[in-house]
């Protein structure tokens, strides 16, 4: 699995030209299902996520993470971080899982997360053509990838 966590003032998704959900301050999360990903994938990445400390404290320092603030959570399904680019022009998608195994990796990984940290999850719409306005605070952008645990 590979995320790419957004710390954010606010977001919104969008699907047919209707706002989905929102959150205030906390964490966009972009959730990429590689077609070898397993519940070890999840179970890392959400201890991961729960305990990153990306807010600051009172010292301007990122010291907090997502409880200390009481922040919110958005997790959005996107299958193109597995994007190949090397040939051509056009990226593939062959990495990516497959959709009856990314969704519910993508549910459960959504359940887990919820598990942990207590926070109710703001999800995208699996499969739809979706919209996001969000403000990113910092910016801080981070991207972890669950094979690859730095």
């Amino acid at each position: 699995m590979k995320i790419v966590l957004q710390r954010v003032t606010e977001a919104e998704l969008w699907v047919n030209d209707t706002k989905h959900c929102s959150i205030g301050t906390g964490m966009l999360i972009l959730l990429g299902i590689h077609k070898e990903d397993q519940e070890e994938d999840i179970n890392w990445l959400v201890k991961k996520i729960s305990s990153i400390r990306i807010f600051s404290d009172t010292e301007g320092k990122m010291n907090l993470d997502l409880m200390q603030i009481n922040g919110e959570i958005m997790v959005v399904s996107q299958f193109t971080l597995f994007a190949s680019t090397k040939k051509g022009n056009r990226p593939g998608f062959t990495d990516s899982a497959r959709p009856d195994q990314a969704l519910q990796l993508y549910d459960e990984f959504c359940v887990k997360l919820a598990n942990e940290t207590g926070i109710v999850i703001k999800r995208g719409v699996f499969g739809a053509d979706m919209k996001i306005k969000l403000i990113n605070d910092g910016p801080v952008t981070i991207i972890i990838d669950s094979k690859n645990k730095e």
